[in-house]
């Protein structure tokens, strides 16, 4: 359901500037088995540059946990604060989104007045939009992506992790709006009108803005009618033609007040 090409080219950029500390740096260091990370004592300079070395290798699972080594061992040292994020970007990147929004939130914790706070909390936002499921499965993620985004949005408007962000605000409301019109729909077909309804009226009030609210419009049109309500009917495939005139869902909005409550007036 989403792109994420913008998201690669903001993250890229962040990673390009982590790449000045390592500058001017020689040597080799570090092994491929994760196991043999820990308590292997190396000086942070060598111990940063092997991680850095390993994401840029694209063994991203190996340099979380070399970034995860450069805190634990040199937790004093400038480096530290940048393997931080680092480690959450290279759990992003191995999309292990839990332990990434992890250590984000460790972040900024420990730094929350940090120049790179804006970062950390777009990384925490894009984990939880990378693990957005399909609308049949319960939206809890969803939810927590929305909330992270607009986070971003909130505290940093005018930055380009905002501008992503609100692109992705919209995706995910219209998402979760498509989950409402999956349960109204549902409760409809089984008779449970009022159930539905409550569904469909979510959507047009707190998802107005989605591709869904025509289409819920008209399920307020036709459940009213099963409710025996047609002056609600005529209210809502009122409102209905006066914001989406021409519409599929006016037409059939339409056709079925004429079937159905010709005569009806909007209460």
């Amino acid at each position: 359901m989403h792109s994420r090409s913008p998201s690669k080219l903001i993250l890229a950029g962040f990673v390009a500037g982590a790449s000045v500390l390592t500058a001017g740096c020689a040597g080799r260091g570090g092994g491929d088995d994760l196991k043999n990370t820990a308590y292997v004592a190396r000086d942070v300079e060598t111990l940063y540059r092997e991680a850095k070395s390993r994401l840029d290798a694209g063994n991203a699972t190996l340099a979380a946990a070399l970034f995860d080594e450069v805190e634990r061992q040199h937790p004093y040292s400038p480096w530290a604060r940048r393997a931080q994020l680092m480690s959450a970007f290279s759990y992003y990147v191995a999309q292990e989104y839990n332990p990434a929004i992890q250590s984000a939130q460790r972040f900024l914790s420990i730094h929350p007045g940090n120049k790179d706070a804006p970062y950390a909390y777009y990384l925490i936002a894009l984990s939880y939009y990378e693990q957005i499921s399909d609308v049949q499965r319960d939206q809890k993620i969803t939810e927590q992506a929305l909330t992270a985004l607009q986070e971003v949005n909130r505290r940093f408007p005018t930055t380009q992790y905002a501008a992503d962000a609100r692109l992705k605000i919209d995706l995910v409301q219209d998402h979760l709006a498509g989950k409402e019109m999956e349960i109204g729909r549902h409760y409809e077909r089984s008779g449970q009108w009022i159930a539905a309804q409550i569904r469909f009226q979510n959507v047009v009030e707190n998802f107005q803005t989605t591709s869904h609210t025509p289409e819920a419009l008209y399920r307020l049109t036709e459940t009213s009618l099963a409710l025996g309500i047609p002056s609600e009917a005529q209210k809502y495939a009122a409102v209905l033609g006066a914001n989406y005139p021409g519409n599929e869902w006016y037409e059939k909005a339409f056709a079925l007040m004429q079937r159905h409550a010709p005569g009806a007036t909007a209460s």
